[in-house]
């Protein structure tokens, strides 16, 4: 992968390698298989899994290069 499409960080301003994939869905809008991604770099990794836990919407944490995306999503 190039520099310019390596996947980076979702965290605002974040412009990091992506490592980790934080795989989250809002139950009030999406069916319950339904999977959103948001990366995040080493440093952000635990901000942005707090962000989604406390509203319960945070599935699952894997290492992107474990990630394979749901059929659908």
């Amino acid at each position: 992968m190039s520099e310019e499409t390596a996947p980076i960080c979702s965290a605002k301003g974040c412009r990091a390698d992506a490592v980790w994939v934080l795989a989250w869905n809002n139950p009030k809008i999406h069916t319950p298989e339904r999977r959103k991604t948001w990366l995040a770099c080493e440093e952000h990794r635990e901000h942005l899994s707090q962000f989604l836990g406390v509203r319960g919407f945070l599935k699952d944490v894997v290492l992107l290069k474990e990630w394979e995306a749901p059929e659908g999503a």
